[in-house]
């Protein structure tokens, strides 16, 4: 999504560039209440769309702390309408538990998996991340989730608790790709990798649209066109279908570069046998970082 910045309004182009800044930031934020880095994604440039229509002309002592403020209360609205079986609310009483490691972050959470974090109640849930993922101190955390210190301490701990257990649960079975959806994947992959562009072509409905996150978007067959054109003038891709967060994608692989894991992602939405959208995350690669993929055939892996 791109944000235009009106000529000569310095207070716009200071907005967008914190906002930049804080992208990726906002993105572990939303990415772990959710449970998921797409959906993550899509909750974070709501919070982007609401700091655009709030901070011009108004004075904030903390552009961060007010954006995780927003973040968290989208979030919240989030899991509510998705009415997932798990709380919201913390149900312990917080007067009953003192953590004395609270102040401190707990390396164990921040290395634990994007969906451990979807087995916690909301409020576990958002205190664990903000305080093991992203070090917020106790009181800016009880401001960010408009809580108290002593509730926030009894998120932390059981939450903490809570994902030490899930450790030691059995691995839950893998994803996999129907046959349909591989085989779709696969002739997108095979036309792409051989630079074959108007095979690629040929696979787009003429109504489709193009977003490539974090730059700006597109729509119909001719626009769509020029993006093929783009990747055609660098080598640092090769693409291989996969999963991310369960859901089938292209992930996309630097034959330059020694890592095994995808550099960045590709999301396709069919209707019948045509491209109907293409969802590029080329230039917000921070969104990998938190989501779980699961490359199938010789680029990185197989089913």
């Amino acid at each position: 999504m791109t944000y235009p910045i009106p000529r000569h309004d310095e207070e716009h182009r200071a907005i967008n560039e914190t906002l930049g800044l804080l992208r990726p930031k906002l993105h572990r934020y939303c990415a772990r209440m959710a449970g998921s880095a797409i959906d993550g994604e899509d909750l974070m440039q709501d919070v982007l769309v609401k700091a655009l229509e709030v901070l011009p002309g108004k004075q904030i002592d903390s552009v961060e702390n007010w954006l995780f403020h927003v973040a968290h209360n989208i979030t919240i609205d989030f899991l509510r309408r998705r009415r997932r079986r798990y709380d919201l609310q913390s149900e312990e009483d917080p007067d009953m538990i003192a953590d004395s490691a609270a102040s401190e972050a707990d390396p164990f959470v921040a290395a634990a998996g994007l969906r451990t974090f979807m087995y916690l109640p909301a409020a576990q849930r958002a205190c664990t991340i903000l305080k093991d993922i992203l070090d917020y101190s106790l009181q800016e955390i009880a401001d960010i989730t408009e809580s108290s210190i002593p509730a926030v301490k009894s998120s932390l701990h059981r939450g903490r608790n809570r994902i030490h257990e899930l450790a030691g649960a059995p691995n839950e079975s893998v994803p996999r790709l129907s046959e349909e959806e591989l085989s779709r994947l696969a002739r997108y992959v095979r036309h792409f990798n051989d630079r074959d562009f108007d095979a690629v072509r040929d696979m787009l409905a003429d109504d489709v649209r193009l977003e490539l996150v974090a730059k700006t978007r597109m729509a119909g067959r001719r626009q769509v066109s020029r993006y093929f054109h783009n990747y055609s003038g660098v080598d640092d891709w090769r693409l291989a279908p996969g999963l991310v967060d369960g859901r089938p994608a292209l992930l996309v692989f630097d034959p330059n570069d020694a890592a095994v894991t995808p550099s960045y992602f590709v999301l396709l939405e069919w209707g019948k046998d045509q491209i109907r959208s293409i969802r590029d995350f080329r230039h917000a690669k921070y969104v990998a970082d938190s989501a779980e993929m699961i490359p199938f055939g010789p680029s990185g892996g197989s089913s």
